[in-house]
């Protein structure tokens, strides 16, 4: 090892799923939308000043924060926007995780909480979900430097209700607890109703899973003002100019149609069901999704080697060599056409290997 070395942060980082790009090939592995995003980001993005692009955007993206505030009846000081909720999760445990203390967060859940509190020297404990993969609310009940909790959780698509996630809020008054909504569209109810009466929570959601832009990089946080001022606070000292003005541009465009949000939505939860029934009948099991996947196993059917046989055939979905969910697949939800498709290669493999 090189002297210099000895003084580099060390990280183990995250493994984003695959991103092929084949012509015929069916994607079911990150969790995208299957439809495109509102007619109207087409119109707004035709409608942007390209002479624009040689100036600075708006540090404080006020037009798509306005828009956010508008939509979730809340005041404007109350909403943060970040480079997806990626960004806005690292600047949140950046900004709020600096007790020395342990957060927590569940042993099976997004892959990239361990990798920022790993990157910002946050220490951290994983209290295991129940056998049934679910996230145990006692668990949450101690002493800790903060909390993160996923609701619906990934990759088991499962969904904790209000009253349960706010006992856990109620009991950690000296801490930031952050409820990461990336899929609540998709099912369950969102906390945001607990924020008038918690000062110690946030709720962060994303454009790219029920929004179709998971291309542009958008996410958001909404929480009491002096949450947000002190995250405005980190990212100014950061990178002032998060959002570059194709994004804020549409961003705001999707927001403000929620006609086609609802409609796009509704087909993905009425597939997401029908799928639930298909596999089923060929014998998998799954928790009960609330998200845009479901996180199925076979139990005559190693899901590695169904990994590799999907993946031969161009479809693509996420495996997670991992201890207890290594016989799992999460599979996204796709248009119907995909589905079928994956279920006709399921029945044709299923069967050969029973």
């Amino acid at each position: 090892m090189a002297a210099w070395e000895k003084n580099v942060r060390k990280v183990i980082p995250y493994t984003p799923g695959e991103q092929p790009n084949r012509s015929n090939m069916i994607k079911l592995n990150t969790n995208e939308n299957p439809y495109p995003p509102s007619p109207e980001v087409t119109k707004a993005l035709q409608e942007v000043d390209t002479d624009s692009f040689r100036k600075y955007p708006d540090p404080t993206a006020g037009v798509l924060v306005q828009a956010l505030a508008d939509y979730y009846n809340v005041s404007n000081h109350q909403v943060f926007v970040g480079v997806g909720s990626d960004d806005v999760l690292a600047m949140s445990f950046l900004t709020f995780f600096n007790s020395g203390k342990p957060i927590l967060f569940p042993d099976i859940t997004y892959s990239f909480y361990d990798v920022w509190a790993d990157l910002f020297r946050i220490p951290y404990e994983c209290p295991p979900l129940d056998e049934d993969f679910k996230i145990r609310t006692k668990d949450y009940l101690r002493e800790c430097g903060g909390i993160v909790l996923p609701n619906p959780n990934a990759p088991t698509g499962l969904w904790k209700n209000l009253e349960e996630l706010e006992e856990i809020i109620a009991a950690n008054p000296e801490v930031i607890v952050i409820i990461d909504e990336a899929y609540i569209d998709f099912g369950g109810t969102s906390a945001l109703s607990l924020l008038p009466k918690y000062e110690n929570l946030l709720v962060v959601q994303t454009f790219s899973k029920s929004r179709s832009l998971a291309g542009m990089r958008i996410g958001y946080a909404i929480g009491n003002e002096r949450l947000i001022k002190y995250l405005n606070d980190a990212k100014y000292s950061f990178n002032s100019y998060t959002m570059n003005a194709a994004a804020l541009a549409a961003g705001t465009a999707v927001i403000q149609d929620d006609t086609y949000f609802k409609e796009t939505l509704q087909k993905i939860i009425n597939t997401r069901e029908r799928t639930k029934k298909e596999l089923c009948r060929l014998g998998f099991s799954f928790p009960d999704s609330k998200s845009n996947f479901i996180f199925a196993t076979h139990p005559k059917c190693s899901a590695e080697k169904l990994f590799e046989a999907l993946k031969q055939a161009d479809i693509y979905v996420r495996y997670f060599h991992k201890p207890r969910i290594d016989n799992y697949l999460r599979i996204s939800i796709g248009t119907d056409a995909q589905m079928d498709e994956l279920i006709r290669f399921l029945e044709h493999y299923v069967g050969e290997n029973l």
